[in-house]
């Protein structure tokens, strides 16, 4: 899957290096930090700073920052959670893995906001009503988290992101209001609906994501659980009342977008992959029907060859999934149900499509996965299994079908 909500990325320096870099960058941005790091609370000014979708696919999910501001000496400064670092040793196996590493950072605030501006990304900016104290707590804690020895957590696509670290900052800034108030609101879309929704300018990563996301991702979410994303984060901070000193208010006292989107905007809601998968699986399974009772010179030769590339395709999707499942972290593709859709049983019928005549094993292995499809359709049906994938059988079964009938024909002739 790709980065959820990270944007751009920082040269990771190596470990004799990192408290060198850092004192660097805290000399560099001293005039900056001293005054919000010093500010008495009643100078600090809280808000919410959200940018929209950007166009590459580790942007889509969009990124977040915490600007604090200090009215007396006019200096602010924006903290995110949105670093990583491609040069990292062995990034592209972490990756894999589902351990990869993240990191927070701190900049000045204007220069963050027009580069994403200038993007073509929406920039909103929400003011959040903090007494005093809530707002020197979180100005402390954002800098602790900045030493050296606190900057990195492992990062999860949608437990542990740059936008989930944000809300948990601002909730133990108000003592777990925020959580009590979020978890308390049902969620508009699962992971797997907002997934597919951010990334179908992308349609073939998609269609990877989704195949690849189990029924972990089907689950009903509340606000705070889909607060992962940053656009719905801001969306529900507009409904969140807090209590301080006593009194009941609003949690935010302004609500602006300084910059317009310029870039394509994600749909809505996630794109129905039900028919599109139907109409597909149907013309390859009347494909291989058409081909395998052809008596045409050749005909035998496509239907091997096209019948090779659906059993590839499905053994080695069956294989990834396996990966997932067995050696990786990333707990959303854990006991995917579409391994009853594709696994590596396929590979037992490659040599047996391109034979005249068929065996008992090759009936054995098509009867099989035929019916591990069919019950993955009647598991979905009858809600039996959690994990919402319909697509995947309405575009699998045919093909399965087509392949046994013609395999059990070839047989008998």
């Amino acid at each position: 899957m790709a980065c959820t909500s990270t944007d751009r990325t920082r040269l990771q320096p190596r470990r004799f290096a990192l408290p060198l870099l850092f004192l660097l960058a805290l000399c560099a941005a001293l005039p900056a930090w001293s005054g919000v790091r010093d500010a008495p609370g009643k100078d600090l000014r809280v808000s919410l700073v959200t940018y929209g979708p950007g166009a590459i696919y580790w942007e889509r999910f969009g990124h977040d920052a915490i600007e604090i501001y200090d009215i007396s000496s006019g200096q602010s400064m924006n903290f995110n959670y949105g670093v990583f670092d491609f040069d990292q040793k062995h990034f592209l196996l972490n990756f894999a893995r589902g351990h990869m590493t993240y990191m927070m950072d701190a900049e000045r605030s204007e220069p963050e906001m027009m580069w994403y501006a200038q993007q073509g990304r929406s920039v909103r900016h929400q003011t959040l009503n903090l007494t005093p104290e809530q707002a020197a707590r979180l100005r402390d804690f954002l800098f602790w988290n900045l030493r050296p020895e606190n900057l990195h957590y492992r990062y999860d696509y949608y437990t542990s992101n740059c936008t989930t670290k944000v809300r948990d900052a601002l909730d133990y800034a108000l003592d777990g209001q925020l959580k009590k108030a979020l978890q308390a609101r049902p969620g508009g879309l699962t992971y797997r609906q907002q997934t597919d929704r951010l990334m179908a300018a992308q349609p073939w990563l998609m269609l990877l994501l989704d195949l690849g996301l189990s029924h972990y991702a089907d689950r009903p979410l509340n606000a705070w659980q889909e607060s992962f994303l940053p656009v719905v984060l801001a969306d529900e901070l507009t409904h969140v009342t807090v209590t301080a000193n006593g009194q009941r208010r609003l949690l935010l006292t302004q609500d602006t977008r300084l910059s317009p989107n310029r870039i394509e905007t994600p749909p809505k809601t996630a794109p129905d992959l039900r028919l599109p998968m139907l109409l597909v699986g149907t013309a390859l399974a009347l494909a291989l029907l058409l081909l395998g009772q052809s008596k045409r010179p050749g005909a035998r030769i496509g239907f091997a060859a096209l019948s090779s590339l659906w059993l590839l395709l499905a053994g080695t999707a069956g294989l990834f999934m396996l990966a997932l499942w067995t050696l990786t972290a990333h707990v959303a593709g854990w006991a995917n149900a579409n391994l009853l859709l594709f696994n590596p049983l396929a590979w037992g019928l490659l040599i047996a499509v391109w034979r005249k005549r068929t065996s008992r094993r090759t009936h054995l292995i098509a009867w099989i996965v035929t019916a591990m499809a069919a019950l993955a359709l009647l598991g979905n049906l009858t809600h039996l299994l959690a994990q919402r994938n319909l697509p995947w059988i309405l575009l699998a079964l045919p093909v399965w079908a087509a392949l046994l009938h013609t395999l059990r024909k070839r047989a008998a002739s």
